[in-house]
């Protein structure tokens, strides 16, 4: 069964805060960020606001320019899931 609509976009916006607050805490622009991902920086910004579905391999891509592993940054992503759900 595919997921409800308001359980997707609350688990795109809890990847977007995840990839804002790992970006911010590595003290980088989006641009730099682009740069690294060779993704347009507004791009990084509409995924950082939960407004894409980015696809499994541009997660990956911005986790390996964060120097975050996939589990790691999903297990963020989870939690950030949670509080907005209590």
């Amino acid at each position: 069964m595919p997921p409800h609509s308001d359980d997707l976009e609350r688990a795109l916006i809890a990847l977007g805060r995840a990839i804002h607050e790992a970006r911010r805490a590595k003290n980088l622009t989006q641009e730099e960020l682009a740069l690294r991902t060779n993704l347009h920086e507004t791009y990084i910004g509409v995924i950082e606001r939960g407004r894409r579905n980015p696809t499994w391999g541009v997660v990956r891509r911005i986790s390996i320019a964060l120097g975050l592993p996939l589990p790691e940054l999903a297990r963020r992503a989870e939690e950030f899931e949670q509080e907005k759900r209590r």
